[in-house]
């Protein structure tokens, strides 16, 4: 019988895995109380996003959109010109005495938090500039308590008080606004949505009086600041 020769066959080289992507990255990573952690590929702007809800903040150096919708919230972008990291923040009331974890719902905490974040990376409060956006009076039952008018004041006098400039604002009226900041470059857009659609922001707009945190919406025309 014929011997039977056996091929030498080369060893099996093991795949190398992917590096995880920028979205699996962030995802990971630990957060801080009240850091935003909604973390998406938003198909529109074809970038990685997160989405700020309201009571949270979020601060990078990287061209991530930092995204909300607002109602009579506001959100405060803030930018450090050269050290260029910036953030976001979503606060719905201007004061309260909310419990440990809930804070950042209400303004003056909600600054608190965002400037000393940004401070921890480096920022400094004389080359912050800030672009401030909210306060609408979407829904009619809520006008009696100026919720819009009221966050809209502390705000600006937040950061009159810290010295921090104003260089754009998109507040009060009717309509409600999505946002989207980008912190590498603090470049902000806010696309004010239709006035008759806010069935989507009620359940927030009623949150800023009891202190609970539903997000909402889309639509409408974009601004650059």
């Amino acid at each position: 019988m014929a011997p039977v020769s056996y091929a030498a066959s080369a060893p099996a080289v093991a795949a190398r895995p992917a590096p995880p992507s920028r979205l699996d990255r962030l995802k990971a990573q630990p957060r801080k109380a009240g850091e935003a952690s909604f973390f998406f590929f938003d198909a529109h702007f074809k970038n990685d996003a997160v989405k700020v809800l309201p009571g949270e903040f979020f601060v990078a150096d990287e061209d991530l959109l930092v995204m909300t919708t607002l109602g009579s919230c506001i959100a405060a972008c803030l930018w450090d010109r050269d050290k260029r990291v910036g953030g976001m923040n979503h606060f719905l009331l201007p004061d309260g005495s909310g419990k440990e974890g809930d804070s950042g719902r209400y303004g003056s905490y909600a600054m608190d938090l965002l400037i000393g974040e940004m401070v921890k990376r480096g920022a400094t409060r004389s080359t912050m500039e800030a672009k401030i956006f909210g306060g609408g009076a979407v829904i009619s039952g809520m006008n009696t308590i100026n919720v819009g008018e009221r966050n809209t004041a502390f705000v600006l006098d937040y950061l009159r008080t810290e010295r921090i400039t104003v260089v754009s604002k998109d507040v009060l009226d009717i309509y409600p606004r999505k946002v989207c900041f980008l912190p590498a470059s603090g470049k902000a857009m806010v696309k004010r949505l239709a006035s008759t659609n806010t069935e989507a922001l009620a359940a927030q707009e009623r949150a800023a009086a009891t202190r609970a945190a539903p997000s909402a919406g889309s639509g409408g025309s974009v601004d650059l600041f």
